[in-house]
């Protein structure tokens, strides 16, 4: 059994959306999809997610995408603006993990400077005794190296780390390090997965 619970951040514990911040900058739904899908995309984010400097990717995407300069600053200065809240039910559970005692940890790919702006605005992370954050680490989820680094921080073997993401390449990748790994889909069958194995009366 687990004895140890370890948490993906967005979407997991809290909603992230770059829509969140677009269609308040946007009128058109149809552009935000458009700007969303092929210039500020979530696969163009995860640079910065991995590492690379905030600044050199802003001033290459302009040099891009030049109409569209003061949308692509609002990535850089607005991000919280993507995060619109807590996703349902998650921070109840963090906190009956965190009555029983069970040590909780983080490993999730966030930007550093990003990180550092959004953290201190949420007291649900003084649960957590570690947090693993990629863009800090220059070492971004799916990839092994992460979870290693994480095994190592958190001082527990792989088989005793429960790991909880909604992505499925990280939940695969962290199943092959040896973790225990579940898909989220919701904070009812994430409390039914947590009893189940032990974590929650």
């Amino acid at each position: 059994m687990p004895v140890a619970v370890v948490f993906d951040v967005g979407r997991v514990l809290f909603d992230w959306d770059l829509r969140c911040l677009y269609r308040q900058l946007i009128d058109d739904p149809a552009q935000v999809e458009w700007f969303v899908t092929h210039v500020v995309s979530e696969r163009w984010h995860h640079q910065h997610d991995e590492g690379r400097d905030l600044e050199e990717m802003v001033a290459e995407r302009i040099g891009q995408f030049p109409d569209h300069a003061h949308l692509i600053q609002a990535y850089a200065t607005r991000f919280n603006d993507t995060i619109p809240g807590p996703v349902a039910g998650t921070a109840v559970l963090v906190e009956r993990l965190a009555a029983a005692g069970v040590p909780l940890f983080a490993v999730t790919n966030f930007a550093d400077r990003f990180w550092r702006e959004f953290r201190p605005l949420h007291s649900v992370f003084d649960h957590f005794r570690d947090i693993v954050v990629s863009g800090t680490e220059k070492l971004a989820k799916p990839d092994p190296a992460i979870f290693r680094l994480a095994e190592r921080r958190f001082g527990h073997a792989p088989g005793e780390l429960f790991f909880i993401d909604d992505n499925a390449a990280n939940v695969a990748a962290a199943g092959n390090c040896g973790w225990q790994a579940w898909q989220f889909t919701d904070a009812a069958a994430l409390e039914r997965e947590l009893i189940a194995r032990g974590l929650l009366d």
